[in-house]
């Protein structure tokens, strides 16, 4: 490709989508935002994994990435989480992000239907028609199809508006196979391998943890970039507890309970997910708190 393709690295956050009374919380979403900014955050990804986008109508859908793009206004990059297992449907949410002002799209591995290699990359090729910066989104544990890194480097090298991968396969020769297969930019999709898979070429994380400690996650990428790994490990294993305090179980039952023991919103959750299990409640609690964290309930 001989044109510059939008370069995307650094600590980002995968927001959680606030609840209260069933409906979307638009005022703590828009305190979350906030948070996120003054904590160094470098990018801000809505209606994600993160932000319960399965039980999502469409319409909270497009609302929840236009107030993001609004309330951010320029200051990072909007990364819209707009993936479905619907073609048609992932490029009228891909549309209408661009039209909103989001930077760049999350495009999820198609769930539930498995298609094949080549139906992931021509499914991708409908998606780039919307015109915004696709980070591919791999994570064969929640869809139930991967993308090989074969098929990674052919989706890099025959659409240009492929520009990133969050890598959330668990499988750190993932990250490897992808460099030396390709340039595409990877992108931490577990916080837990962030210094690995930035060890072998990776260029930043879009972060669970983030949520409730954005400037010790950023903290973590900036000795990274700076090549300082023996800090960059010693701030992993100071952070590691937490990055699996947040997996405890399903992702974003924990991370949300977490938000809701320091204030920061509500742990409304939708159904199928449920809040954190009372049995989990106190050791997160306490994790929170051997953070520095100020633990108003638990």
């Amino acid at each position: 490709m001989t044109s510059e393709r939008m370069k995307l690295e650094g600590s980002m956050v995968a927001i959680v989508t606030p609840f209260f009374d069933g409906e979307v919380d638009f005022d703590a979403l828009g305190r979350l935002i906030e948070f996120q900014i003054d904590g160094g955050t470098q990018g801000i990804v809505p209606c994600g994994t993160t932000g319960e986008s399965p039980t999502l109508t469409h319409e909270e859908h497009d609302r929840v990435i236009a107030f993001t793009a609004e309330k951010v206004a320029g200051r990072v990059p909007v990364i819209a989480g707009t993936g479905s297992n619907s073609t048609a449907e992932a490029v009228q949410l891909t549309k209408h992000a661009r039209a909103a002002g989001a930077d760049a799209c999350l495009s999820v591995n198609p769930y539930y239907n498995k298609p094949t290699q080549h139906g992931m990359i021509e499914h991708t090729r409908a998606m780039a028609d919307a015109g915004l910066p696709i980070v591919l989104y791999n994570i064969p544990g929640r869809t139930g199809v991967e993308l090989a890194a074969e098929t990674i480097a052919q989706m890099y090298e025959e659409i240009e508006l492929v520009v990133a991968v969050k890598e959330a396969t668990g499988k750190l020769d993932m990250a490897s196979a992808v460099a030396s297969a390709c340039d595409i930019t990877i992108l931490s999709g577990d916080d837990s391998l962030t210094l690995p898979i930035c060890a072998v070429g990776g260029s930043g994380v879009i972060s669970v943890l983030a949520n409730v400690l954005p400037a010790e996650v950023r903290r973590l990428w900036d000795f990274i970039e700076a090549q300082e790994m023996h800090d960059a490990c010693t701030q992993h294993l100071k952070l590691f507890p937490l990055f699996r305090g947040m997996f405890v179980q399903t992702n974003p039952i924990p991370i949300k309970a977490a938000l809701a023991m320091i204030g920061l919103c509500g742990d409304e959750m939708r159904l199928p997910m449920t809040p954190l299990a009372q049995q989990y409640r106190a050791g997160l609690a306490q994790l929170l708190r051997d953070a520095g964290l100020n633990v108003q309930a638990e």
